[in-house]
């Protein structure tokens, strides 16, 4: 018995927030949004897949950001999402170099911690 993959990562995000998730997740990072199933669309949130990169924001009640737990997402471009990340006005930080990796830090409009990591 092991452990074989992830299906999908679930951040939260306050009520309302969807138009902000969306310019976000699909407008800056590029993971298109996809309907949520129909018996949990009432809930609020949005999902955000593209390949295996699955991304779900449900909304939280009383919402505090994951500021030290993330996601970390990998891209062939990091200089270029940095540039847009940057441009939209999204601080960028830079963290302990990690073997065999470039890297930063954003975090998303509601607080929460990405990590964006390109192979060297």
């Amino acid at each position: 018995m092991a452990i074989t993959g992830i299906e999908h990562i679930q951040l939260a995000m306050p009520a309302g927030e969807e138009q902000a998730a969306r310019a976000f997740y699909d407008g800056l990072l590029g993971i298109p949004e996809v309907p949520k199933p129909a018996s949990l669309a009432g809930r609020g949130g949005c999902w955000f897949e593209t390949g295996s990169v699955r991304i779900h924001l449900g909304v939280e009640q009383n919402f505090s950001p994951a500021r030290k737990a993330h996601p970390a997402l990998l891209t062939d471009s990091l200089v270029a999402l940095v540039s847009a990340l940057e441009a939209a006005g999204y601080a960028i930080t830079e963290d302990q170099p990690l073997e065999k990796y470039d890297r930063r830090f954003v975090h998303d409009p509601f607080g929460n911690r990405i990590e964006l990591m390109q192979p060297r």
